[in-house]
């Protein structure tokens, strides 16, 4: 027999969704309160205007609930394409807030709807993936699933809002767990890591570190292609010398590094490649004679690594904006900036950092009350939870975050139809993505690029979009005892 779909509904995730939304509710209100009297019909009160969104957010939570489960399957292509329009169409009829044409203005009411894309991207996605006919692991149905993916956030990004693009970084984490080969993911990072370290050393230091790194995967490999161990030896200190040799040479050239020693520079050499070939020992498979190295695969993956580190200055100082370029470098320590664009970051550590242990008490925050951290109800909405609630509130916001994270996993693997259950992880990778960069932002770990904290930062167009987000996966969730 049918189970009925409120008994149905997963109570465990909505009970977390309430809770941070209260939360958030709380923060917002101790954030813009300034001892005034409490009134809950003055909409020029922000904590006002939250309470609001956050009722007429129970009533998308209804629709949500009374849509039948196959109208989002049926209609996700045509939702995609509406939500794309929705995107265009701010080039013509936009509203300009704080430098980004990201808003249609209805009087007194913005609306984004990038914040709805997400959600509408995530039903395409899931859409195409459960086909019958889709192969994720065929190089042609990658490209169209990496369209429906890119799209909206080429859309986005000459809005400009980088941010909200960077969130479909999000969807490859259903591609993944629907089978997309792990190499994507190795080389998405891979390229992060490169281009950080570039940024913070040399193109040729990158490019020399990468050289010693797979100089000693190779020495791994091929050393169990040799019968003679003393071959295996000198095979390895010829190889060392060299590097050593090379190293020196190519570091001591540079202003920076010409305070090497020769010993620092042989620990560095022999940290790498000691890296490098204990990778290359713990992923070892036992090689037959016709499965040797591929030595010209390995070549031109070095010098495509050497082209991106030699492109990476460029890319940075002619395709990134001013504003992009600081708060990197501030990120990055190559600049201190306490009091220009780094002012907002800076007052957000200091806030949190004083909140101690158990924190300074509810509207009692005095960086908080001092309006000493802008845009504090909105991305920075943390700080506040760190100043006022201190570690242990912190901590337990991060837990509820956590918590709802690991509920949504176990409700996505235990699903019984491909699209409720890629359709789960890019709700989950959605949130995750949101809720790391926010944080990390907050707390100076990462640069600032506006991204807003789920259920918790201020705004109706986010709360609205990550709820529709959530309730349409809890729909699908509790329909599962009726399929097949």
């Amino acid at each position: 027999m049918a189970k009925s779909s409120v008994a149905a509904i997963d109570w465990i995730t909505v009970l977390l969704f309430l809770l941070l939304v209260g939360f958030g509710w709380g923060n917002i209100y101790s954030a813009s309160y300034e001892n005034q009297v409490f009134s809950f019909t003055d909409l020029s009160e922000v904590y006002v205007k939250q309470g609001y969104w956050i009722l007429l957010s129970i009533v998308l939570i209804i629709i949500t609930q009374a849509i039948e489960v196959k109208f989002y399957e049926r209609f996700a292509g045509l939702i995609y394409v509406i939500s794309i329009l929705s995107l265009l169409g701010l080039f013509v009829f936009g509203k300009n807030v704080n430098g980004a044409t990201s808003w249609y203005g209805f009087g007194p009411v913005g609306l984004q709807p990038s914040e709805f894309a997400k959600s509408c991207t995530a039903l395409a996605l899931a859409k195409y993936l459960s086909d019958m006919q889709t192969n994720i692991k065929l190089l042609s149905y990658q490209v169209r699933a990496f369209v429906i993916i890119v799209l909206p956030a080429v859309v986005i990004i000459p809005q400009p809002d980088p941010g909200s693009a960077l969130i479909y970084a999000a969807f490859f984490f259903p591609l993944y767990r629907e089978g997309l080969a792990a190499i994507y993911l190795i080389v998405g990072a891979s390229a992060a890591v490169l281009f950080i370290f570039t940024l913070l050393f040399s193109p040729i230091f990158v490019v020399v570190s990468v050289f010693l790194f797979m100089i000693g995967f190779l020495i791994a490999r091929t050393s169990f292609m040799n019968k003679e161990r003393k071959s295996r030896i000198y095979l390895v200190l010829g190889i060392f010398i060299t590097i050593l040799i090379l190293s020196y040479s190519i570091l001591n050239t540079l202003e920076t590094y010409k305070t090497l020693t020769i010993i620092n520079i042989a620990i560095l050499t022999s940290l790498i490649t000691a890296l490098g070939t204990f990778i290359g020992l713990f992923t070892h498979r036992k090689l037959s004679d016709r499965q040797k190295p591929q030595y010209f695969r390995f070549i031109l993956i070095f010098l495509t690594i050497t082209s991106f580190c030699f492109s990476v200055n460029y890319i940075f100082n002619n395709i990134f904006e001013q504003r992009h370029r600081d708060r990197f470098n501030l990120v990055l320590g190559k600049e201190v900036d306490t009091k220009g664009i780094g002012y907002n970051t800076n007052q957000s550590e200091i806030a949190i950092g004083s909140g101690g242990w158990t924190g300074k008490g509810f509207k009692e925050g005095t960086q908080t009350k001092g309006g000493f951290v802008p845009e504090q109800q909105t991305d920075y909405i943390f700080s506040t939870v760190g100043e006022e609630w201190g570690f242990l509130g912190a901590t337990m916001i991060i837990i509820l975050f956590v918590l709802l994270l690991i509920r949504l996993i176990h409700l996505a693997e235990r699903q019984k139809t491909q699209f409720s259950r890629v359709y789960g992880y890019s709700v989950i990778g959605i949130l995750f993505i949101h809720f790391a960069i926010n944080i990390g932002m907050v707390t100076g770990l990462m640069p600032t690029i506006g991204i807003p904290l789920p259920f918790f930062s201020y705004g109706g167009s986010g709360l609205w979009g990550f709820t529709i987000l959530l309730f349409i996966f809890i729909k699908l969730d509790s329909n599962r005892v009726n399929e097949w």
